[in-house]
């Protein structure tokens, strides 16, 4: 079965960063786009990053300057670099692989960031 393992959350102080990772099995991975989401507590989850099978990526404005995501096809892996962290990254974050305009959609179990002082 498809299985998305999210690691690397953890509790970190602003201006500090963290690096996501998430192991893909069960699935064609150079064949789907991946990508980063969140949902914070009373928010909506909301897409941080995505990079596609061609290795294009696109960030929500926040994330832009300070995230950067990467994939490894080889090792069926993508990783979102997080830098200068603030408050507001705190959430639940979420690996996302969709392929055939999300006829295939899986998600991972998520990893909590905490972002405090």
């Amino acid at each position: 079965q498809v299985q998305l393992v999210e690691s690397g959350g953890g509790l970190v102080q602003p201006g500090g960063s963290l690096r996501l990772s998430c192991a893909a099995s069960g699935i064609i991975f150079n064949a789907y786009a991946m990508g980063w989401y969140r949902q914070a507590p009373g928010k909506q989850r909301e897409l941080v990053a995505v990079i596609n099978s061609g290795g294009r990526t696109n960030y929500e404005d926040s994330a832009k300057g300070r995230f950067t995501i990467s994939r490894d096809n080889a090792k069926n892996t993508v990783a979102l670099q997080m830098n200068s962290l603030k408050p507001e990254d705190t959430a639940v974050y979420y690996c996302n692989a969709n392929a055939a305009n999300r006829q295939f959609d899986f998600w991972g179990q998520g990893t909590q960031v905490t972002v405090s002082s």
